[in-house]
């Protein structure tokens, strides 16, 4: 059952009510939440809006057979906006999952190849893509590479911090040793495909809090199976920056 946390919240609920109502009855009974943050933080970038944390922790608290909210994270060790966002994580009261996050250099280094190599691109593009390109395109990018070279820049610098393996077995921990009864997933990655797979084949409730353009094809055709995907601009004045709030009637999001 829905119970606003805040005023705001309730004020909202009233101009919103089919939607509290549709997740009403899509959390059916214990419900856990997991949040593949990661992967959710450049939804900003198509979305055109941010998801406030504290917002969201909100909202979601508002429904009481919530049982947990896990969110997952890598923290880039003495960074200090990355180690004050996690310190924010945690004010929230998420349940935190964490590690560092691992900083990997990628050569770019082009003095010991010849212009036609495919060695670097094989680094940053797939070969499949890379099949397809003229001689001139490959020979194009090296030259780009060189450019870098020549001021100076020989590796890139890439973050890694995967948590799919973490959240499904999180996720199939919770089935065996808890009654939990519904599974909500913010994520569209298809390495979730067989954690939700075996969730449904057993019966359970599995959601996909996701948007439009951002789910894999692998997860989409689990629809047929039982999987719901629930379009999270439907809740963007519940969990957007306040700067980021639409006015008036809320508007309806696209089909997933």
């Amino acid at each position: 059952m829905f119970k606003p946390k805040t005023e705001r919240i309730e004020n909202l609920a009233k101009s919103n009510t089919k939607v509290i109502k549709q997740l009403e009855s899509l959390f059916v009974g214990e419900t856990n939440m997991y949040i593949d943050y990661a992967n959710v933080r450049p939804w900003s970038n198509k979305l055109g809006w941010h998801i406030d944390i504290k917002r969201l922790k909100q909202f979601l608290d508002s429904f009481d057979n919530i049982n947990s909210i896990k969110f997952y994270n890598g923290t880039l060790e003495g960074d200090n906006e990355s180690e004050d966002f996690f310190k924010k994580i945690e004010e929230c009261k998420y349940d935190v999952k964490t590690k560092p996050v691992k900083l990997m250099k990628i050569s770019i280094d082009a003095s010991s190849i010849s212009s036609e190599s495919t060695n670097l691109l094989n680094n940053f593009i797939r070969s499949a893509l890379i099949k397809k390109y003229d001689i001139e395109t490959i020979e194009y990018l090296n030259k780009k590479f060189k450019e870098m070279n020549d001021k100076g820049v020989f590796f890139i610098e890439d973050r890694k911090c995967n948590f799919d393996v973490e959240i499904g077995r999180d996720m199939l921990l919770d089935y065996e040793r808890n009654s939990i009864e519904t599974y909500i997933l913010w994520s569209g990655d298809s390495d979730f495909a067989d954690p939700i797979i075996q969730l449904l084949k057993d019966g359970k409730n599995v959601i996909l809090f996701a948007t439009s353009r951002r789910v894999s094809s692998e997860l989409n055709n689990l629809k047929s199976d039982g999987l719901f995907i629930f379009d999270i601009q439907k809740i963007r004045n519940f969990i957007c920056w306040k700067k980021e709030m639409q006015k008036g009637p809320p508007k309806e999001a696209p089909k997933l």
